[in-house]
C-alpha cells in the first residue's frame, strides 16, 4: 500500500523531469567553472546525453538511481505496481545498455555519474566530485562511472 494517495502520487511523479534536473544543472556550473565548454541533449547523438564535450568526444550522462536500477541505497524496488515498475526499470536499463554500445561504438567516450554521488548518505563533496569529472573529461579513458562513496562501517 502507498504511504500518499493516488492523487499526490500523480502530482509527485509529474513533478519528476527528464531535463534540466539539479544534479545536470550542479555539474554543468561545476565544469563550466573549470572553463570546460559543452553543448547540452544533442538530439543528434543517441540517447541525446545531457552533456556533450566535443572538443574531447566526450559525454556525460546523469542517471538518477532509481530510474537507471543502481545497486546503492537509493534504489529500492517499490512494492505496489511490482510488474508495472519492473518492466518499466528494467527497459530503461536495457535501453541504457543499447544506447552505450552505439555510442561507444560511434567514438564517443562516456562518463555515468550516478545520482548517489550527488545527494544522500553516500554523496561525494562537491568539488571532489567536480575534480573527478574534469580528470575523466582530460584523460584518455573510455568510460567510467562516478557514484557515491560506499558507506563508511560505523566503530
Amino acid at each position: 500500500m502507498d504511504i500518499v494517495s493516488r492523487q499526490k502520487r500523480k502530482q509527485m511523479m509529474s513533478g519528476i523531469r527528464g531535463k534540466n534536473t539539479r544534479p545536470e544543472i550542479g555539474i554543468r556550473k561545476g565544469i563550466h567553472a573549470l572553463g570546460f565548454r559543452f553543448r547540452l541533449h544533442v538530439k543528434e547523438i543517441p540517447g541525446h546525453p545531457d552533456i556533450v564535450l566535443p572538443k574531447y568526444k566526450a559525454l556525460i550522462l546523469v542517471h538518477g538511481c532509481f530510474w537507471h536500477r543502481h545497486a546503492c541505497h537509493l534504489f529500492k524496488w517499490p512494492s505496489t505496481r511490482a510488474e508495472f515498475w519492473k518492466k518499466k526499470i528494467n527497459g530503461n536499463v536495457k535501453n541504457d545498455e543499447k544506447i552505450l554500445a552505439i555510442l561507444k561504438t560511434s567514438g564517443w567516450r562516456c562518463l555515468i555519474v550516478w545520482e548517489c554521488a550527488l545527494k544522500g548518505k553516500t554523496r561525494l563533496e562537491k568539488s571532489e566530485l567536480i575534480k573527478q569529472i574534469a580528470e575523466w573529461i582530460l584523460s584518455e579513458k573510455k568510460y567510467q562511472e562516478i557514484g557515491g562513496n560506499r558507506p563508511r562501517s560505523r566503530q
